[in-house]
């Protein structure tokens, strides 16, 4: 595909995928405009990249699809000079979306691969940090952050994710309940962290989240 077919294909993506699907945020519909997603898949999915699907990155991963990300990131309303962590950075797509939107990003990837992969992706790309560690445990090194964006559907949400979330800062993912993937937006407010789901969407799940098993008898 030529880079002017991509460009409709952005264009579409903004227009019927996240208009009509709540996502109303000026500055995150600019990203999407202007971030080449189909730079964050491999060179033979480039006509996946903008369909409403998860696109497989390999290793159990895959791209969330573009509405998931826009419902997230409309939620979050990210801001300028803000510190973000981005858990599960794949191969930097979100990285990049928030970079755009002038944030401060760190990303955090634990598969050498996909951290391989965006470093190549995100190679230009101003504002972001890649880092390599345990996705579960945040980057400590950074914190506290302003928005910390769990890029894909997990089970639980681990307590260092959530210690590292600055006060008034936001935590936006996805909780996997009974095979649902909720879309949730947290808070912390007076040293106390709460959030709520607001959309039932479909995510690439996120492994290594899973709940330690219970102890019986």
């Amino acid at each position: 595909m030529s880079e002017r077919d991509f460009d409709q294909l952005r264009r579409a993506m903004v227009s019927n995928q996240l208009r009509t699907n709540k996502v109303t945020d000026a500055a995150v519909l600019a990203a999407f405009g202007a971030v080449a997603r189909e730079n964050f898949v491999a060179e033979d999915q480039g006509g996946l990249a903008y369909r409403d699907t998860i696109v497989s990155l390999g290793e159990g991963r895959g791209l969330n699809p573009p509405i998931a990300t826009g419902r997230l990131l409309d939620a979050a309303a990210p801001q300028p000079d803000e510190r973000a962590l981005v858990v599960g950075a794949g191969t930097g797509y979100v990285a990049a979306l928030l970079a755009s939107m002038g944030c401060s990003v760190t990303a955090l990837e634990q598969s050498a691969m996909l951290a391989a992969r965006a470093r190549s992706s995100l190679a230009g790309v101003t504002g972001v940090t890649l880092v390599e560690g345990l996705l579960t445990e945040g980057w400590l090194a950074g914190a506290p952050y302003d928005l910390v964006y769990v890029d894909g559907g997990v089970e639980q949400l681990p307590e260092p994710l959530v210690a590292q979330v600055a006060e008034g800062g936001r935590l936006v993912g996805a909780l996997v309940e009974r095979g649902v993937s909720r879309l949730i937006m947290g808070r912390r407010t007076g040293g106390t962290f709460a959030y709520k789901a607001f959309a039932d969407v479909e995510t690439a799940p996120l492994p290594g989240f899973a709940p330690a098993p219970a102890f019986t008898f």
